[in-house]
C-alpha cells in the first residue's frame, strides 16, 4: 500500500503537466497579440493596398 501510495504522490509533484500549461498560456498570449494587431492595422493596409491598385493603370 506505501507503494501506491508514494506513486501517487510522484505523479502529483511531477512537473510535467505544470509547463505543458505554461506553454498553453503563452501560445494563447501570443494569439491574443497577433489577433489583436491584425484586427487593429488589418483595414490600414487593405487601403494601402486598394490605393496601390487603383493608382495602378
Amino acid at each position: 500500500m506505501t507503494k501506491l501510495a508514494a506513486k501517487i504522490q510522484t505523479r502529483l509533484q511531477a512537473e510535467r503537466g505544470a509547463t505543458a500549461v505554461e506553454y498553453g498560456v503563452m501560445v494563447a498570449l501570443i494569439v491574443a497579440v497577433i489577433v489583436t494587431v491584425v484586427a487593429t492595422l488589418g483595414q490600414d493596409i487593405l487601403n494601402a493596398f486598394t490605393n496601390v491598385e487603383t493608382a495602378i493603370p
